[in-house]
């Protein structure tokens, strides 16, 4: 089952989404620098109670011999414990690792000196356990002289975490209201211009659902945004289409009304007749059959008029040999031209049309029927496919009493007939019609020779496929 995708939660989940993400990473890496820097000074901090206790120091001897003397009070180490929070513990040894004074239940430091240290001091700190609690140490290597002797003093300070983590979860709790007041912000900004952004498009969609059911006149939206416009001139194309649809189908019900109107009454008229027996049983069937004939003629020209348009909305996909196309149709109509015994010609040059094939074959049939019907017995009729340029051209030339100027101006237009006994005048405006829907022209001409007309040349050019 298809779901409705919310144009403004995409818009909001896509914006948000990653602004969340961004705000996630940088809070991460926000926590971490400070909580460096926070470790960073309180290092320092145990760096100089190791020197404060290192300043305190005395030796007497020289170097293998040298004994060190500390008078340490603890009381010299409450300055840096800050809010009773944290304790600290110290221990000085010789080098060796002999106990000089301070806790001697603090492990001796067997480490080593960074190679790179951002102190000036002979440094080193690490993490441990003391009393069951955990512990960050820091070892001074303290070079301790005096008038009598000289030496090299281990002093270790370890101090509890209690302030440490107190101020870690302060930068953590400090880092994510902060943050997420700045998501906060970002989302209510995002959701007031995702509203007035798509504020347009809610009221295009209540301009249209506004609308009179039958009313398909295109869509004024001048202030709509540059991003909607190829959906509003989408939609209007659409309406267009439809609009021109529906009247078609308008007139089609209204010209089929009136056309069959006239054939129907008349077929009554002579049904009514025979009846009462006022004309002769073979003469009234005759005359029946030739008004069926016409209403017959008249109703499948109305459909194909009506078809024409039908397929226009559905542009065909394949490509036909137009030339064999007129040559099937012209073997179609082969029997009416042996009718009237006409000098039939056939000459077709391979040529290929993007279009349905039922509509190549209308416009042929109705050509060569329109140029039958006008031949005089005997006369001759030629039908030519040929390639001109990009076009392909079907010719039609008669030999028929061709057409006058007032009849040119309004041949093409429906019931409109040289010979109104002689046809339904349809025919013309289906050929135009399936000439116009394909891109293509449609032009009569008359053949003049001597000053007097022999002829009419009948001219379809479609585009040619390539």
């Amino acid at each position: 089952m298809t779901r409705n995708v919310s144009l403004r939660r995409t818009l909001l989940i896509g914006i948000l989404a990653p602004v969340a993400l961004f705000i996630v990473i940088n809070s991460v890496g926000l926590y971490r620098q400070s909580l460096a820097a926070a470790t960073t000074a309180y290092d320092r901090t145990l760096l100089a109670s190791a020197k404060t206790i290192g300043e305190q120091l005395d030796v007497e001897g020289f170097d293998a011999m040298a004994v060190l003397r500390a008078k340490v009070p603890y009381s010299a180490l409450e300055a840096f414990e800050a809010d009773n929070q944290s304790k600290l513990y110290y221990r000085v040894s010789a080098i060796d690792g002999e106990m000089v004074s301070g806790f001697a239940e603090l492990p001796f430091w067997r480490g080593r000196i960074p190679d790179k240290s951002a102190y000036a001091a002979l440094v080193d700190f690490y993490d441990a356990e003391f009393r069951d609690k955990p512990v960050r140490v820091a070892v001074l290597l303290q070079p301790v002289a005096s008038e009598r002797g000289r030496g090299m003093a281990v002093v270790q300070v370890a101090e509890t975490l209690e302030l440490r983590e107190t101020l870690a979860r302060k930068i953590l709790v400090d880092t994510l209201w902060r943050q997420l007041l700045l998501l906060g912000v970002i989302a209510a900004v995002v959701v007031w211009v995702v509203q007035r952004a798509t504020r347009p498009v809610r009221a295009l969609g209540a301009a249209i659902e506004a609308r009179a059911a039958d009313d398909l006149s295109p869509i004024d939206a001048p202030h709509a945004p540059r991003e909607l416009r190829p959906l509003v001139d989408a939609t209007t194309r659409v309406m267009d289409r439809l609009q021109r649809l529906l009247d078609h189908q308008k007139r089609f019900v209204r010209d089929s009304a009136h056309q069959l109107r006239t054939p129907l009454a008349v077929l009554k008229v002579q049904v009514q007749s025979a009846r009462r027996g006022d004309v002769a049983s073979d003469q009234a069937l005759r005359e029946i059959g030739e008004t069926v004939e016409r209403a017959t003629v008249l109703a499948n020209q109305m459909l194909s008029l009506a078809k024409v348009e039908q397929l226009r909305q559905r542009p065909e996909s394949a490509t036909h040999a137009f030339d064999a196309v007129v040559r099937q149709v012209a073997l179609d109509v082969s029997p009416l031209i042996a009718a009237k015994a006409l000098e039939f010609e056939l000459d077709t040059a391979p040529v290929a049309v993007h279009a349905h094939q039922w509509m190549l074959q209308e416009l042929a049939r109705n050509l060569l029927h329109n140029a039958i019907k006008h031949s005089p017995r005997g006369g001759a009729l030629s039908v030519r496919v040929t390639s001109v340029g990009d076009a392909a051209v079907l010719t039609v030339a008669d030999a028929g009493p061709g057409i006058s100027a007032e009849l040119r101006e309004r041949l093409f237009e429906p019931f409109s007939a040289g010979e109104v006994s002689s046809g339904s005048g349809l025919g013309l405006a289906i050929c135009r019609e399936i000439v116009l829907a394909l891109g293509g022209s449609l032009t009569l001409d008359n053949r003049v020779q001597g000053g007097a007309v022999v002829g009419l040349d009948a001219h379809a050019r479609l585009p040619q496929q390539g």
